[in-house]
């Protein structure tokens, strides 16, 4: 009996009884891997081409790493320093950075934000966008594992972003669903939904 409480336990946490992650751990990596970047406390990063980590999903953060560690989302400077990280401590570096409070981006382009807020909440029926609310949430708030959390992050780095989808520098998304949206998206209103989720609380 044991034995069978101990293996749900253990397919509860994925398989492996690290998977909820050490952020105390993670903190001490984050310090001297991550923090030149993103910050400590992935709340304040160096430049805004760098996502806000704080608060973002534990789950998606490690999707994130593993992603880069396997070169199926490709950035070199992130591949070489998720490939100095273990698989636990991957865990460990996520939940440091869930674990923290965003401290949001705002929107700077005021004449931006009624596209981004059309674009956010119903889409464009005739050039075939869905409604970025529709998997991002009404608020930006993204779901665990599958959609990022969007709201307060930097514009800059949603945009560009936004870019790597559409040119498929960027393909870690499933069934090309990123790809697709992207590829419909002009600049001006790529800009106008990063501008829109940067204000988003």
């Amino acid at each position: 009996m044991r034995t069978l409480i101990l293996a749900a336990a253990l397919f509860a946490l994925g398989g492996n009884a690290w998977a909820a992650g050490n952020a105390d751990n993670g903190k001490a990596i984050a310090e001297k891997v991550c923090a030149a970047c993103h910050g400590a406390d992935g709340a304040k990063p160096a430049a805004p081409e760098n996502p806000v980590l704080a608060g973002q999903y534990k789950d998606y953060l490690v999707k994130a790493l593993l992603d880069y560690k396997s070169g199926k989302r490709a950035n070199p400077i992130m591949k070489a320093f998720a490939d100095q990280l273990k698989r636990n401590e991957v865990e460990d570096v996520a939940a440091w950075f869930s674990s923290q409070k965003q401290k949001p981006a705002a929107a700077k382009d005021g004449t931006k934000i009624a596209l981004g807020q059309q674009i956010w909440r119903q889409g464009d029926f005739k050039k075939g966008i869905p409604a970025c609310a529709g998997c991002h949430g009404p608020a930006g708030a993204g779901l665990p594992a599958q959609y990022p959390r969007l709201a307060g992050q930097y514009p800059e780095y949603t945009e560009a972003q936004l870019k790597t989808f559409r040119s498929e520098e960027r393909n870690n998304d499933p069934e090309k669903m990123m790809r697709m949206i992207a590829a419909k998206l002009s600049d001006p209103e790529m800009k106008a939904v990063a501008e829109y989720a940067a204000g988003l609380r």
